[in-house]
């Protein structure tokens, strides 16, 4: 992809709402300082032009707003979402699903998300009975939010890998986007991950697989057998990269870089969809990022047993990025816009004419301030406004100096 030739959005899927009517975007700030009119026709952008230069369209005030790229979900656990409260194991009765991953979906677009991928079990008792509640999720929010679903089957080597390959195919006839999988869990790791690269090419999908990556032997092999795939490659969360010694680890992140294997972070925490990608804390990212490893950050858990106080919210992964040191705050943001979006083939945005109508309107001066204090958003997807959160914050008797003060006077007996 060159800066001079930005990738153009995919049509509407048949059935979906016409484009709404043009939208102008007016006063609004971009991250380089510059306050800007955007006039968006259709699912792209059209014209961006000084404040007050533009004219045309429905007019939406953006003044006292950071107007930036829509982030993008790379790692979601949406079968598995919002049940942190349950009393045992989720449900995995097709309506129960199919609310989750819808209720999760908007959760995240309500963050700014307007592109989620899920990880979907398959196989086992349930069968392929979650990833079709999924897939009717996914037709449901078209026009909201685009869902990506990914095939996880738990064996695909031994005794049981042949029943667990059938449904993986199967998974894949039936419409999922992603092969996914767990390599960790099988009895040969290796055999699994090359078995998922080999239905991966013949079906011409790309790949994301779990693993802690705590092995450099088994990792270095699934970069070999990786390298040159196409559409690509994607591991996360591999936590346990940390826990290998550095030169250990930058040896393994240029076998990564030299096979174009993308890496997925989790800095709010693991996801429990897999059990063994428990143990490890976030992948060191500044030193994959040095080796040249695309790294897409996400939020795995959404309120689910493996954290159930999960946001789901990529300007939170992005934070957490920028305030351990891994990334300065305008990678940090990349690696959940650019980067995430990069990981799951979707085009580049940018504020400018010609790009996909992919935007996150956040009350704030730069970014700096919109990682911090991310009340306020406003999402637009393919040329709409999809959705608003607006934050209002009172304060009470401000007397000393004329500045605020969220504590109570004593004359206030409340």
């Amino acid at each position: 992809m060159t800066d001079s030739q930005p990738q153009q959005p995919t049509d509407p899927p048949l059935g979906e709402a016409a484009p709404a009517p043009a939208l102008l975007l007016c006063g609004a700030r971009l991250a380089d300082g510059r306050t800007v009119d955007v006039r968006l026709a259709g699912a792209r952008i059209e014209a961006v032009g000084t404040a007050g230069s533009l004219h045309e369209g429905t007019r939406v005030d953006l003044g006292g707003y950071l107007l930036l790229p829509a982030p993008a979900e790379p790692h979601a656990h949406l079968d598995t979402a919002l049940t942190a409260g349950s009393a045992g194991p989720p449900s995995y009765d097709a309506e129960d699903v199919q609310r989750r991953v819808t209720e999760g979906a908007l959760h995240q677009l309500g963050h700014g998300a307007t592109a989620v991928r899920t990880h979907i079990r398959i196989g086992d008792v349930q069968g392929l009975r979650a990833l079709e509640a999924a897939l009717q999720a996914r037709r449901a929010l078209r026009g909201l939010v685009d869902v990506q679903t990914v095939a996880v089957p738990r064996v695909l080597t031994g005794p049981a890998g042949a029943d667990g390959l059938a449904v993986l195919r199967d998974a894949l006839k039936m419409g999922a986007d992603v092969v996914g999988g767990c390599p960790d869990l099988d009895p040969d790791p290796a055999g699994y991950a090359e078995t998922v690269l080999t239905v991966a090419a013949e079906f011409g999908l790309p790949v994301d697989l779990h693993t802690d990556a705590a092995d450099p032997a088994r990792l270095s092999r699934l970069a070999a057998m990786a390298g040159g795939l196409r559409p690509g490659v994607a591991l996360g969360p591999c936590g346990g990269l940390t826990r290998l010694p550095y030169d250990t680890t930058v040896r393994l992140a240029g076998q990564l870089a030299a096979a174009g294997v993308s890496l997925t972070a989790l800095p709010q925490g693991g996801c429990g969809a897999m059990e063994s990608v428990r143990r490890g804390g976030t992948a060191p990212v500044r030193a994959l990022r040095a080796a040249g490893v695309r790294i897409a950050a996400g939020s795995g858990a959404l309120r689910d047993l493996a954290n159930p106080v999960g946001r789901g919210d990529p300007l939170e992964a992005a934070f957490l990025l920028a305030t351990h040191g891994e990334c300065a705050p305008g990678e940090a943001y990349e690696a959940v816009s650019r980067d995430a979006r990069a990981v799951m083939g979707l085009p580049e945005v940018r504020v400018e004419a010609g790009f996909p109508a992919e935007l996150l309107a956040v009350r704030a001066d730069r970014l700096e301030s919109a990682l911090s204090l991310a009340y306020s958003r406003i999402v637009i997807h393919r040329g709409r406004v999809v959705s608003r959160t607006s934050a209002v914050r009172e304060y009470t008797d401000t007397l000393a100096l004329d500045l605020p003060r969220q504590s109570r006077s004593r004359r206030d007996p409340a």
